[in-house]
């Protein structure tokens, strides 16, 4: 299947991936070295925060360069594994996808802690994840745990939506480039604030019609 081409050379991909770096500093979306932000170059090769650096320390020259096919870095410094198990199989099976950034950005990583987490259509600026949400209810462990085989799983239940909420994880956005991909994953973490702030009144949420949700999403349109 070939990748869609929507962008631009290498230099210029490099570039806004390390601004998404930067902005997620900025923004408390997350956590020192950890976690994944990662972009596409071509059909087998994609760009992945190297290991052990703090993000605010990330250049657009030493992002490390991985070819999918084999799970090596081949150019830059050492790359996380779990970064190939969690990205790999979601770029090897959706040729529309070049950017994921997975986080445990605070809010939307708490609704992945309950029992019953969902993103709730209760405002506004949450209709634009109307239908683009798919949902991963297991928890068999760490990813670096469970091998290449828990990628091939997450990027199942990812299927063909944008957004995927990883029970006791974290959530990862999926999208065809780069400043796109951190619009969501920006709007997606104030949404889930947003939900956080009215479960402290202890009142339920005044609902949303559906043909409302499904009006309104189309509106703001999908990545």
């Amino acid at each position: 299947m070939a990748v869609t081409n929507h962008a631009t050379s290498e230099h210029a991909i490099r570039a806004d991936l390390v601004a998404t770096f930067r902005l997620a500093v900025r923004l408390d979306l997350h956590e020192g070295i950890c976690n994944h932000f990662t972009a596409r170059i071509d059909e087998h090769h994609f760009l992945v925060n190297p290991y052990g650096l703090h993000w605010s320390e990330i250049t657009a020259s030493n992002l490390s360069l991985v070819d999918g096919r084999s799970g090596r870095v081949v150019g830059g410094g050492e790359a996380e594994r779990v970064a190939f198990q969690i990205h790999w199989p979601v770029y090897r099976d959706r040729a529309d996808v070049r950017c994921i950034l997975h986080t445990h950005m605070p809010y939307a990583t708490a609704i992945t802690m309950l029992d019953d987490g969902r993103l709730a259509m209760g405002e506004q600026v949450a209709l634009r994840f109307h239908g683009r949400v798919a949902y991963d209810d297991e928890y068999p462990g760490p990813v670096g745990t469970q091998g290449e085989a828990e990628g091939d799983r997450l990027a199942r239940t990812l299927g063909d939506k944008s957004v995927l909420f990883m029970r006791n994880h974290g959530v990862l956005v999926a999208a065809f480039e780069v400043g796109v991909a951190f619009d969501d994953l920006y709007y997606l973490e104030r949404c889930c604030k947003m939900q956080w702030l009215a479960a402290q009144y202890r009142r339920p949420l005044a609902p949303i019609a559906p043909e409302v949700a499904d009006a309104s999403s189309n509106w703001f349109g999908s990545s």
